[in-house]
């Protein structure tokens, strides 16, 4: 089974990710359940969340289920088995210099699905993804080999790659897909109509090489669920605490200038936003963040994965598309992390990375321009 339109992530609930309110284990599980029943029939989870308490949660919640009806997204990068966790910053990749030899990515790769799927409990994932990749991640063979290999055994049916955690990569996303694109299926990127730089500059390439796109951070923080007001309270430790200051109020602002598109299609903002995304080819899923805030006049998260599901089957315009993404225009309002030119001189860091002369080529291919300094 494909990806559908409509995907509940793992991270959703502030369990695993830090985004409002945490919920319980119950609460979690009848919320997975509820997704299901309502018509969202993906479910995406990333091994490293929780050391693979997501992926237990998620088993427990779909047990029972039959297995045909739904798509089961694994990603796995992170080591959480053997690697020591850096504060904030997390789990080592499994490619970090020291921790695995190339020889032993392979190896690496099985153990980690194969330990995901049991958690999960199911035999077979329909798409793994390599989670948030190094830049050793982007371009080694050895990786792609390794994925390659859990594929050929019937671990996966399909193959993808989730960049992260922050927004860019964008050049290592497009020379992964110039190198590997016969085996990448499907790539997560940020993207939504107040985010649409720079994910909108991979859209071309996965075309060009038939890679379908799972759009991420669909919800921009919360604002497109419609109850995150100037004035909003964060709570210590809440992700979205790393956006530049005033980013709710400018998002506030930008959702009346969008929501006459809404109403005239009768959308909630959730709803406006996913639909933005799906009406630009090859975006064909979006998993938003189900986010339960704190405090007065904050929607119940189940009302917000029901309206996820109830997704009208509605295409915006060329037009409309270009008009709420003229409104959301963030051109150069964040430093990208990938490679950059403003790397220049350093080691590479787990998400920063000097700039290599063949990726300045990709950027004049694809008309990106021939200075990359985000």
């Amino acid at each position: 089974m494909d990806l559908t339109r409509t995907a509940f992530g793992s991270w959703s609930g502030g369990r695993f990710m830090h985004f409002g309110e945490a919920l319980t284990d119950e609460r979690y599980v009848q919320l997975v359940q509820r997704s299901y029943e309502k018509g969202t029939r993906t479910f995406v989870t990333a091994d490293v969340y929780g050391g693979g308490r997501a992926d237990t949660l998620l088993g427990e919640a779909l047990k029972g289920i039959d297995r045909s009806t739904y798509s089961l997204v694994g990603i796995v990068g992170h080591d959480f088995y053997g690697g020591l966790r850096a504060g904030a910053k997390g789990y080592p990749r499994f490619t970090e210099p020291g921790l695995h030899a190339p020889e032993e990515y392979a190896s690496y790769v099985q153990m980690a699905t194969e330990k995901s799927l049991e958690r999960c409990g199911t035999q077979k994932f329909d798409l793994l993804m390599l989670h948030n990749p190094d830049t050793t991640g982007y371009s080694s063979p050895v990786v792609w080999d390794a994925l390659r290999a859990v594929k050929s055994k019937g671990l996966t049916d399909q193959l993808g790659i989730a960049p992260g955690p922050a927004n860019g990569f964008t050049l290592d996303i497009i020379d992964c897909f110039e190198r590997y694109g016969a085996d990448i299926d499907w790539a997560m990127i940020i993207l939504n109509p107040f985010e649409p730089w720079p994910g909108q500059h991979v859209l071309s390439a996965a075309r060009k090489h038939d890679v379908k796109l799972l759009a991420r951070v669909v919800d921009f923080g919360g604002i497109f669920h419609d109850d995150v007001k100037p004035g909003h309270k964060f709570r210590d430790g809440d992700h979205r605490s790393y956006r530049p200051k005033g980013w709710v109020e400018e998002g506030n602002e930008k959702l009346e200038k969008v929501r006459p598109i809404a109403e005239k299609y009768g959308l909630t903002m959730l709803q406006l936003s996913a639909i933005w995304d799906l009406s630009q080819e090859p975006v064909r899923s979006v998993v938003p963040t189900l986010i339960q805030e704190a405090g007065e006049g904050a929607k119940t998260i189940e009302s917000k994965a029901d309206e996820l599901a109830a997704l009208p089957d509605i295409t915006f315009t060329a037009e409309e598309v270009k008009e709420i993404a003229a409104i959301g225009d963030n051109t150069g309002c964040m430093k990208l992390k990938g490679a950059s030119e403003r790397h220049e001189g350093q080691e590479a860091r787990p998400d920063e990375w000097p700039m290599r002369g063949e990726l300045l080529e990709v950027a004049k291919r694809w008309e990106l321009g021939s200075t990359w300094a985000w």
